[in-house]
């Protein structure tokens, strides 16, 4: 029998929760049914739709995938953890999926809500601990950005290979793809962005990045109508206490769109319609074109 089209079969599925739902009226359903049930109806076109429709554009996963989902505590890594808990749960695909988390210093108060939002949302996740902002501090107090993240990138890369996974799920969403063109273009000198399926740099994995498609502003509309409170970064840089670039263009796009609505979104077209004809030259790899 020819396998159903994802998005019919999960039509199927929704018909049947409502008829459900009619004879279960009046009992109340847990936080996490609650979420999951709005990611198939409310959020079903802005959220699972184009959840889906990355996976298939880029090609993300395939059966017999052994997929880590990094958890970091966030709005964008609690939503995808759920996406995921979604897609194994309509068997469109035959894959592993475990939720993994480093902790890099969070502060008692943040782990504690860390660990609240994954009892309720029913994510069962592992956690590590890596003393990576302590470090990255130390070294570097004024810009520790660069050796932080380059550290948590190798403590959480050997994790999950030493678990034996062969891809790694991240939550970068639509803005992060616009806003890390932006940056290669104006400090970088560079015309590069996030692509949504890459190989580590150690070869023995691939990073996967499935929210490629969806907008920060349906991420935090998800998470106000859940009621789920992601948990506050611990870190200077993101709560604002140090400057940021990213932060810059941020401020700066949310100015340009005052005038152009649709800013972001050509930006991102723009990353996927290249014409080397007409650029004063360009690499691949480390190597510059010609040699």
């Amino acid at each position: 029998m020819k396998e159903l089209d994802i998005e019919k079969e999960m039509e199927i599925i929704r018909e049947l929760e409502q008829i459900v739902e009619g004879f279960l009226e009046g009992e109340e359903k847990s936080k996490a049914e609650r979420v999951e049930h709005s990611i198939r109806t409310k959020f079903r076109k802005k959220i699972w739709s184009k959840f889906i429709k990355g996976i298939k554009e880029f090609d993300l996963i395939q059966d017999g995938d052994k997929i880590a989902v990094g958890i970091s505590g966030g709005k964008d890594s609690l939503l995808l953890a759920k996406l995921f808990q979604e897609l194994k749960r309509d068997r469109s695909k035959n894959f592993e999926v475990a939720f993994i988390s480093m902790n890099p210093g969070f502060g008692a108060m943040d782990i504690d809500q860390f660990r609240k939002n994954l009892e309720e949302l029913e994510i069962d996740c592992e956690i590590f601990d890596a003393n990576v902002w302590e470090i990255a501090f130390e070294e570097n107090p004024d810009s520790p950005c660069f050796l932080c993240a380059k550290m948590r990138r190798g403590v959480l890369y050997s994790k999950v290979e030493e678990l034996g996974f062969n891809k790694l799920a991240l939550g970068h969403h639509f803005d992060d793809l616009v806003e890390t063109t932006l940056i290669n273009m104006f400090y970088a000198g560079t015309v590069k962005t996030m692509i949504p399926k890459v190989k580590s740099t150690s070869g023995k994995m691939e990073l996967i990045r499935p929210l490629i498609n969806i907008h920060e502003k349906d991420i935090i509309n998800f998470m106000k109508v859940n009621e789920i409170q992601a948990m506050a970064c611990g870190c200077p840089i993101e709560s604002g206490k140090v400057d940021s670039k990213r932060k810059e263009i941020k401020n700066l796009l949310k100015d340009l769109e005052k005038t152009n609505p649709n800013i972001k979104q050509s930006i991102f077209n723009s990353m996927k319609n290249i014409n080397l004809d007409y650029v004063l030259g360009y690499t691949r790899g480390n190597k510059r074109s010609g040699e």
